[in-house]
């Protein structure tokens, strides 16, 4: 659908009203604390989006989420498109400070959030001059300052049924329909600003061309809502086509899994690589897994041992991709019937992928370069961050900030990020690599390799693995360095490794390669050492 200047299009039009009518609005849309058909849902976005305008609330005006998956999140995101105003759902990981400096940011005059992170909302709010209203989902009570007012959910959708302001926005492709925040490569957040036309596109891409969702599909996403990843598995692509989504507004965690999979009966799983390993780890059983036809997987590279491991036990195809904040969703992925594992695949149709060296010059098949991804669901940019907008989006071109290889048949490797790669002996080494070689040993549950600089101050390869117990309870050091030189290059293996009981991760389960990289800093490569706390 190309953009229509003169035409509008909103995206909680697209993806509920249009279906809200004769059939369509009685089939199933969610599954939560509460069972809502299209019809149902339709009227309460259009009763949310009264609501929020019910607030003095304007165009483009910024309305801050901080919630679990649940009903009103859910809500309040379609009725901020509806309404014309902008969602901005964030991690419900942030502290409050963390959370503050993301508000001021925003300059939301609004925030919505459910009972369990009223403590880090009251704190932030006190550092937020723009916000004048907060809606509480829930039990519970904020400590908000005076020019503040607080609102029930309730509250406000009464205000929204009284002043029977439902209509939809006349909005535009171009205009703003959500920012999603993302600390990329730069380390301090910044919000990725999408259009409602990106939303549309990446439906259109790799939900319809890569997944083939239908209307019978019913989805369940690890990933939560306030990622990219996660809104786009969870309310984009089943609302797209009039499938079901299922809600869980809780941690997951293998045995809340396997409830809601026993419950709900999806046929789409997402999730990340460490929650995949996490269910090879524990005891649900693989009948769970019976009613799904296709897993999705993305946020990091999803190791060949583990995608293996997952797929015999459970009977599943994982589809490995990347995505990112920037360009909404997955822009590279294997295919159904098409999985080459270790790889990400190829081009998501509606996508172009290039690999560039530091000069910007297109890389020969089987050299490594800077990947580079063009398409239609490509972020405005980053407000308020002219420079990290300059460095990253390029014209048309999205610059990602990892490094990959493409073999002879075209299938894209995943390198790390532009900044993990380390050379040992004078020649490039991937940690994806030698990662993927120490998850190939049945004790091995995770691994992580960064660069440690020798007495030299050569960087050389360190391992900080988590093994399985009892049977990684005798492994020792030694047993993994040998078992790297028999499956690698002797100059890939890592020169140390380190046992710990877990990886630092950030909430959508990717690893923080850089704590890792602090936490072995200042031991000498040369040290052994039995084991590690690592803080999450």
């Amino acid at each position: 659908m190309p953009t229509d200047p003169g035409g509008t299009f909103n995206a909680a039009d697209y993806l509920v009203t249009r279906r809200a009518s004769g059939a369509e609005g009685q089939r199933t849309a969610v599954l939560a604390s509460q069972t809502m058909t299209y019809a149902e849902l339709d009227e309460e976005v259009a009763v949310v989006a009264s609501g929020l305008r019910s607030l003095g609330l304007r165009r483009d005006d910024r309305v801050m989420l901080v919630m679990s998956d649940e009903v009103p999140m859910l809500t309040g995101i379609l009725g901020a498109f509806r309404a014309g105003l902008v969602a901005v759902p964030v991690s419900t990981m942030l502290n409050g400070r963390e959370l503050g400096r993301i508000m001021a940011d925003s300059a939301a005059r609004t925030v919505l959030v459910t009972s369990e992170f009223t403590d880090a909302v009251s704190e932030a709010v006190a550092t937020a001059p723009d916000v004048e209203h907060v809606v509480l989902a829930g039990a519970g009570s904020l400590d908000l300052p005076g020019h503040v007012r607080l609102h029930s959910w309730e509250e406000l959708t009464n205000a929204g049924e009284r002043a029977g302001r439902r209509e939809t926005a006349p909005t535009v492709d171009d205009s703003w329909a959500l920012w999603l925040y993302t600390s990329g490569t730069t380390g301090q957040p910044k919000a990725a600003m999408h259009r409602h036309a990106n939303i549309r596109h990446v439906c259109e891409t790799y939900a319809a061309r890569v997944l083939a969702i239908t209307p019978d599909d019913t989805v369940l996403s690890v990933a939560k809502m306030f990622f990219a990843y996660g809104i786009g598995n969870t309310v984009f692509f089943p609302f797209s086509v009039g499938a079901t989504t299922v809600l869980e507004p809780g941690r997951p965690t293998p045995a809340v899994v396997r409830r809601r999979l026993e419950e709900t009966r999806p046929t789409l799983f997402f999730g990340v690589p460490t929650f995949y390993a996490a269910l090879s780890a524990s005891d649900v059983p693989a009948e769970a897994f019976s009613s799904v036809r296709l897993c999705a997987s993305a946020g990091e590279p999803l190791p060949a041992p583990l995608q293996r491991r997952f797929t015999e036990r459970f009977g599943v195809e994982i589809l490995d991709g990347i995505g990112s904040t920037e360009a909404l969703h997955i822009f590279l992925s294997n295919r159904p019937g098409d999985i080459h594992p270790g790889t990400t695949g190829v081009a998501v149709p509606g996508y172009e992928v290039e690999l560039r060296d530091a000069a910007g010059r297109l890389v020969a098949d089987g050299e490594p370069g800077a990947l580079h991804v063009r398409g239609e669901s490509i972020a405005l940019g980053y407000w308020h961050r002219t420079d990290a907008s300059r460095a990253v989006f390029l014209g048309e071109w999205l610059s990602t900030g990892d490094t990959y290889v493409r073999d002879a048949a075209g299938y894209y490797t995943c390198l790390g990020r532009n900044s993990d790669m380390l050379k040992a002996g004078g020649i490039w080494v991937s940690p994806a690599e030698v990662e993927s070689r120490l998850l190939e040993h049945p004790a091995v549950l995770e691994a992580a390799v960064v660069g440690v600089a020798d007495a030299d101050g050569l960087d050389k390869p360190v391992a900080v693995v988590v093994v399985s117990h009892p049977a990684g309870a005798e492994l020792t050091e030694e047993d993994l360095v040998s078992w790297c030189r028999d499956g690698l290059a002797h100059f890939k293996a890592p020169r140390k490794v380190v046992f710990a009981e877990e990886l630092p991760k950030t909430a959508t389960g990717k690893l923080q390669r850089f704590k890792v990289r602090d936490l072995v800093a200042e031991r000498p490569v040369s040290d052994t050492t039995s084991e590690l706390e690592v803080a999450p």
